[in-house]
C-alpha cells in the first residue's frame, strides 16, 4: 500500500534546532543521560524485537517532544535508521525542532491524501527522517485509531531499525493510549518537582490499559547534587 523508496529531499540550509542538545553540546551530561536512556531502552526487552516506542506524558510541558527529539538523534549517532513520527496532532513540534515543512504528514497519510513517500523528510542527522504531524485534521483520535495507522507501522518497520513515536500527553486526550496499544514499548516523561503524583499513577493506569509494555520513567528536569562529579556542567531544561 505505502512506498518508502523514494523520499523528498531534505532542506540543505538546516540550522541545528535549540533543543537538540545531542548536537548543539557534545560534551554536556545531558548527552551521556541520553546514551544511558538508549543503553537502558535496549536492555529493557532483550528477548523481544523493539522497534516502535511511545513517548508520552502525563500533562503538557513535562518535555516528551525534546526527549523525543534527542533520543532520535543518539539511536541515529549509533548507526541505527530512525524515523521519528509526530503523532502530536494537536499542538505538532517535530517539524520545528528539525526544521522542516510540515504541508504533508502523519494527517495526510492517515487520511489517504498523500503516500508514504511524500511525507518521510530526511534531517540533517545522518540517518534520522521525520513525519511530521501534518495539517492539524478535526478528528485526530479517529485517524490514529484506524487501520491506516497500523498498516503505517508495519511499513516503517521494513525499512527503519527504530521508530519513534511523539504523542500528546496521556491525561488529555485518548491519542496516546491508541498509540500505545499500537507500539512495542513506552516511554513515560516526568517533569521531576512539578508534576502531581496522581496525575502519573493515572497515567500509569492509561498506558497498562492499553497493554503496551512500560520501558521506564524519564525523570526530566532533575538536578544534579552539588558534589557529583558532573558539577561543572550546565544544567539544561527541557521543555516541550
Amino acid at each position: 500500500m505505502f512506498n518508502l523508496r523514494s523520499k523528498k529531499k531534505k532542506n540543505s540550509m538546516q540550522p541545528v534546532a535549540r533543543k537538540l542538545v545531542t548536537i548543539s553540546e557534545p560534551k554536556s551530561v545531558v548527552l551521556e543521560q541520553f546514551r544511558t536512556i538508549r543503553t537502558n531502552i535496549k536492555f529493557s526487552m532483550p528477548d523481544e524485537q523493539l522497534q516502535t516506542i511511545l513517548i508520552t506524558s502525563s500533562t503538557p510541558g513535562e518535555g516528551k517532544s525534546t526527549n523525543a527529539a534527542n533520543l532520535g538523534v543518539v539511536f541515529a549517532q549509533e548507526g541505527k535508521r530512525v524515523l521519528i513520527i509526530d503523532g502530536d496532532m494537536r499542538k505538532p513540534t517535530l517539524h520545528h525542532t528539525f526544521k522542516t515543512f510540515n504541508k504533508v504528514g502523519l494527517s495526510s497519510i492517515l487520511a489517504r491524501k498523500a503516500a508514504m513517500h511524500e511525507a518521510v523528510q530526511e534531517t540533517f542527522i545522518v540517518g534520522l527522517d521525520v513525519i511530521t504531524s501534518g495539517p492539524i485534521p478535526p478528528n485526530p483520535s479517529e485517524l490514529l485509531s484506524a487501520r491506516t495507522m497500523d498498516i503505517l507501522l508495519l511499513e516503517v518497520k521494513k525499512d527503519y531499525d527504530i521508530i519513534i513515536v511523539d504523542s500528546p500527553p496521556l491525561l488529555s486526550v485518548s491519542d496516546a493510549q491508541i498509540l500505545g496499544s499500537k507500539c512495542d514499548g513506552s516511554i513515560l516523561i516526568l517533569n521531576t518537582g512539578n508534576v502531581d503524583k496522581r496525575a502519573v499513577k493515572k497515567a500509569k493506569s492509561i498506558l497498562d490499559s492499553s497493554q503496551t509494555k512500560i520501558l521506564g520513567v524519564v525523570m526530566n528536569n532533575y538536578k544534579l547534587p552539588t558534589h557529583h562529579y558532573y558539577y561543572d556542567y550546565e544544567n539544561y531544561s527541557l521543555a516541550d
